[in-house]
Parts: C-alpha cells; structure tokens; sequence
C-alpha cells in the first residue's frame, strides 16, 4: 500500500477551495479527508444534504456539505451557485460522484451478468451519474474558472482493465466514457489556465461497492481509499501548478512523480 510522499505529507492547502462530488463515502470521502487535512476548504456532496452535513462535519476542518444530484442539471447550477455564495469560488473540481455495479448486480463479481439482463433504468442510474453528471459539473464550474483566471479538475476513473471486464456492463463503459471526457476537456482547456487530469487507484478498493459475500483473501487484498489522498493534494497544490492533461494511477503515484522529474 502506498503510504504519504513526501510531496503530499508537506502541501499547504491553505486558501485551496475543493469541491469533491460524492465526497461522502469510499475514494470521495479519502480524497476529501486529505484536501481538508492539508488546509483546503474542502465541499463534499450528496443527493441528501443531511448526508452531505454530516460527513462534513465528521471530516472536519473547513469542510462544507451541500446537496446535489449531479445526474440533474438544475440541482448542479443550483449547487454551484450555493458554492461559489458561500466560498467565493473554486480552484479544484474532483468528478467523482458515482454509483457501482451493486446497483445492477449484486453479487457481480461471483456471478458475473452478460450486459443484455441489464435493466434500462439500471444503465441509465450508472451511466447517468458518473459520465453525465461528470460533464454538467465540469460545464458548470470550468466557464466560472476561467472567468476567474484559472483552476484545476480532476476526473476519477478506473483500471482499462475494469473498463473491459466481462459482467462489468454499466459500471465499466461509464468509466470509459469518463476518461474519454477527460481527454477532450483537457484537449479544448489547452493553452488556457484550467488544467485537467485524470486519477485512478489502480485496483479494487475496500468500499461500499464491494459485494459482501467476497471471500476474506479476495476482501484483504483490497487497497484503502486513503491511497487517493497523496496525489489528489499534490494536484492541488503549487507543484502541479503545470500538470496538465496526465492520467496518475495512484499506486504508482511515486514512481510516477519521479519520472515526471517533480
């Protein structure tokens, strides 16, 4: 497991304001708990604002909980408003809000389903809220950054692995759809003053969207959520101030840093 580098250990997030959506559960609330941690004013989302309160609170420091459904248009301008009232602003969207494939399937990974006994409706939640809700965030926060001069976003993906795995139908092409976006955000935010990167765990992590029933050696091998938090507080923070369009697997963070020569 990867532990805290000496980059993350030392950033002042001091004056970062962060918003993480889904920030109230599994890789959202790690990555929350580290911006926080390192000083940022840190604002986390659920579509149940009690939720959303509540883990703000548990995280603690500067940390804000707003309501917000990110598959809804409206609840997204209407949150961002709510936002930039009460902050002043963002400099980092984390797009992490999503749902797993417990959703379609709860027992997927012992009994995988072919994607033609996938419900519409059960397409449409995953796809809806990791892909669509991924693009009216970024759309509702990128046009106020570069009015303000700059930002960063962070967009969480998965394994190209997971993307491609049998029985992983809606959980993985929303994945790949994501990282897609990515692309062409950073391809049109190029030569401007918002960044944008792509970050992954690189392999399956101990949340709420693993089955029960997975055996204890399958369940130990797990990695922890906490593995997000040192390259999501580099990302924000003055050493990544040039960071642009890179795709960061968090198990590799380090070795990743020393090739990128920071």
């Amino acid at each position: 497991m990867l532990g805290m580098s000496a980059p993350a250990a030392i950033a002042d997030l001091r004056g970062v304001r962060a918003l993480v959506t889904g920030g109230t559960s599994g890789l959202g609330r790690a990555m929350a708990q580290a911006l926080a941690l390192a000083g940022a004013q840190t604002v986390v989302t659920s579509r149940d604002r009690g939720r959303a309160e509540e883990s703000a609170m548990q995280i603690g420091g500067n940390a804000v909980g707003i309501a917000m459904d990110v598959r809804d248009h409206d609840a997204v301008h209407a949150g961002v408003e709510e936002i930039y009232a009460r902050l002043g602003g963002l400099d980092l969207l984390v797009n992490n809000a999503g749902i797993g494939m417990r959703t379609v399937n709860p027992r997927f990974l012992t009994e995988p389903q072919p994607f033609w006994t996938i419900s519409p409706q059960g397409f449409r939640d995953v796809v809806e809220t990791k892909l669509t809700g991924s693009f009216f965030v970024a759309r509702a926060v990128v046009p106020l950054m570069l009015q303000a001069g700059g930002g960063r976003v962070v967009m969480i993906s998965m394994n190209t692995e997971t993307m491609t795995r049998r029985g992983f139908v809606p959980y993985g092409p929303s994945g790949a759809g994501v990282e897609a976006l990515a692309r062409v955000m950073a391809a049109d935010l190029t030569g401007t003053a918002v960044t944008v990167n792509i970050l992954l765990p690189g392999g399956a992590t101990a949340t709420g969207m693993i089955p029960e029933e997975v055996p204890d050696e399958v369940r130990a091998g797990l990695l922890d959520p906490a593995i997000m938090g040192p390259p999501i507080v580099w990302l924000a923070s003055p050493q990544a101030a040039n960071v642009h369009g890179e795709r960061i697997v968090a198990t590799e963070f380090e070795d990743w840093l020393a090739r990128y020569g920071r």
